[in-house]
C-alpha cells in the first residue's frame, strides 16, 4: 500500500455548507491551516520532465465523473467526498489552463473560489498562465497558434477536516504547442470546501505545493502519487 502524504484527517463535523468563517471554531480553522501548510515531498525541476515509466504499481485512486456543466463551463456533479473534491479540482484546473489566456483563467477562478480564497489576481493558476504565455513570447490574450492540453493523471488526498473540507492534489501532464511541442508535469494542491451543492477552492492561503513529477515514474510513486481512474 502506498503511503498517503501527511494524513492529517479529522472526523469531527465541519461547518455546515455555506456557513461563514466567522462562525467556524478557531480549533477547526487551525486544523485546516495545519493540514494545508504541512510540507509535501520535494522534487527537482528535472523531475517534471518526461522520464521512464516505472514497472512498479502506483496504486489506483478512483474518482467520480462529472454529471453536468457549471459556472465558467467547468464540469460539475461531483459528490461530497474527498474523491469528489479531487475530481472537481482537476476539472477546474483543466478548464482554466486550456483557455490559454489570462482572461480565461481569471474567469474560472472568479467562479470557483470561496470568499477569502484565491482571487483572479492571487491564484497560482493565474501566475502559471502568465509564466506560460511569457515563455512562449505571447500576450495575455494567448494566440490561435497556442494549443494547451491538460490531462489529470495522478492524484492524492492529503487529508480532511470533517465532511466539508479536504486538501487534495492533482498531478497533470501539460502538452503545450506553439511552434513546437513541449511536455511537462505540473502539480496543484488546493483547499476544497463543500458549499451548497458543489466543491469550491476554499478560503485561506493556498496549501504547500505538491511535487511536480512526471506521472508514472518511480519518483512520482515514491512521492505518494496514485493513478487516477474515473468511474
Amino acid at each position: 500500500m502506498l503511503a498517503i502524504v501527511t494524513g492529517l484527517t479529522d472526523d469531527e463535523p465541519a461547518r455546515p455548507a455555506g456557513q461563514t468563517d466567522s462562525t467556524t471554531s478557531s480549533a477547526s480553522v487551525t486544523r485546516e491551516d495545519e493540514l494545508a501548510a504541512a510540507p509535501m515531498p520535494a522534487a527537482e525541476p528535472d523531475d517534471a520532465l518526461p522520464g521512464p515509466v516505472s514497472n512498479q504499481a502506483a496504486g489506483v485512486l478512483e474518482v467520480p465523473r462529472a454529471t453536468g456543466v457549471g459556472p465558467a463551463d467547468v464540469p460539475i456533479g461531483f459528490p461530497p467526498t474527498p474523491e469528489g473534491a479531487l475530481a472537481q479540482l482537476a476539472a477546474i484546473d483543466v478548464m482554466a489552463m486550456q483557455t490559454g489566456s489570462m482572461d480565461g483563467v481569471r474567469r474560472v477562478i472568479a467562479e470557483w473560489a470561496a470568499p477569502g480564497g484565491p482571487t483572479p489576481e492571487s491564484w497560482s493558476g493565474v501566475d502559471g498562465m502568465a509564466n506560460l504565455l511569457s515563455a512562449a513570447g505571447l500576450s495575455g490574450a494567448g494566440s490561435p497558434q497556442l494549443a494547451i492540453v491538460v490531462r489529470p493523471v495522478m492524484g492524492l488526498i492529503k487529508g480532511t477536516v470533517g465532511p466539508d473540507f479536504a486538501v487534495v492534489c492533482v498531478n497533470f501532464e501539460f502538452t503545450v504547442t506553439v511552434e513546437q511541442t513541449s511536455r511537462i508535469a505540473i502539480a496543484d494542491c488546493q483547499r476544497m470546501t463543500w458549499v451548497g451543492e458543489r466543491w469550491v477552492i476554499g478560503a485561506g492561503p493556498e496549501p504547500a505545493p505538491g511535487p511536480s513529477i512526471w506521472p508514472g515514474t518511480e519518483a512520482a510513486i515514491a512521492a505518494g502519487w496514485r493513478d487516477l481512474r474515473y468511474v
